[in-house]
């Protein structure tokens, strides 16, 4: 490959990695530039080679906001667990489900859940402290089955979901959803790599280039989500929410 679209790739995969880190959605950003520079490549090579980037990432935000942002360790391990196991049983169904019968689906819930964000001001602007119940490792458990599988089926908008969901029924603000969905994201990447490595459809060296830059990028991310709030999260989940749903109508009405 030549230098400029290495470094091209390198500065979409830092980008990614800090609005990722922040609110989610980073494959909105790194997925396009990859099918923009390899538009002949199989889709799977480009994803595994996506998630090899994104998981690193991932991975980085997670240990920052584990340092600096209290969190159950019951709770983390149940999101953990249920997201891993049900986005790989989603990748593997990942054949039978149609993409064009999910789409309009999500976007109907996007859209829901971008009005439902804006109306209600001080939704996810206060943390409740609680303690960790079995009613609240059965929420956690539920949504991290749901999303999870979304995400090995599907994908995009997972990080909106978790947000979204952690906040709604675990009644946390947009910082501390945000780094419970690091975790459920780093599992669901991690079992989608269980599947595309052995395959082989991961461009190894490039994607370990984009993990650096990746890296880089949440941790500017991560710093900024926790020096500016849960109000600075929640603008950018709104932000990021309205270009999904706009990307999302897009290819529905015009595939």
């Amino acid at each position: 490959m030549e230098i400029e679209i290495i470094l091209s790739l390198l500065f979409f995969a830092f980008f990614a990695g800090a609005i990722d880190a922040a609110v989610g959605g980073g494959g909105l950003i790194q997925i396009p530039a990859l099918m923009n520079t390899f538009p002949h490549m199989n889709t799977a090579t480009l994803f595994g080679t996506n998630k090899m980037a994104s998981i690193c990432g991932t991975a980085s935000a997670a240990w920052s906001y584990l340092r600096r942002v209290k969190l159950a360790w019951k709770l983390l391990a149940v999101i953990g667990v249920s997201a891993f196991i049900s986005s790989f049983a989603g990748a593997a169904c990942v054949s039978m489900i149609p993409k064009e019968v999910l789409r309009p689906f999500v976007l109907v819930m996007l859209i829901v859940i971008a009005i439902y964000t804006f109306m209600k001001k001080q939704f996810g602007q206060v943390h409740f402290q609680q303690s960790i119940t079995r009613k609240t490792l059965i929420l956690a458990g539920i949504g991290g089955l749901i999303i999870g599988f979304y995400d090995g089926v599907f994908g995009p908008g997972t990080g909106s979901f978790f947000i979204f969901y952690f906040i709604r029924y675990l009644k946390v603000d947009f910082l501390h959803a945000s780094a419970l969905s690091k975790i459920g994201n780093f599992m669901t990447n991690f079992a989608a790599l269980s599947f595309f490595i052995p395959t082989g459809h991961v461009l190894f060296s490039l994607g370990l280039m984009m993990a650096v830059a990746n890296v880089a990028g949440s941790i500017i991310g991560v710093r900024a989500a926790l020096k500016y709030g849960s109000g600075f999260i929640r603008i950018l989940f709104l932000v990021l929410v309205s270009i999904l749903i706009v990307r999302l109508a897009y290819q529905t009405f015009f595939p």
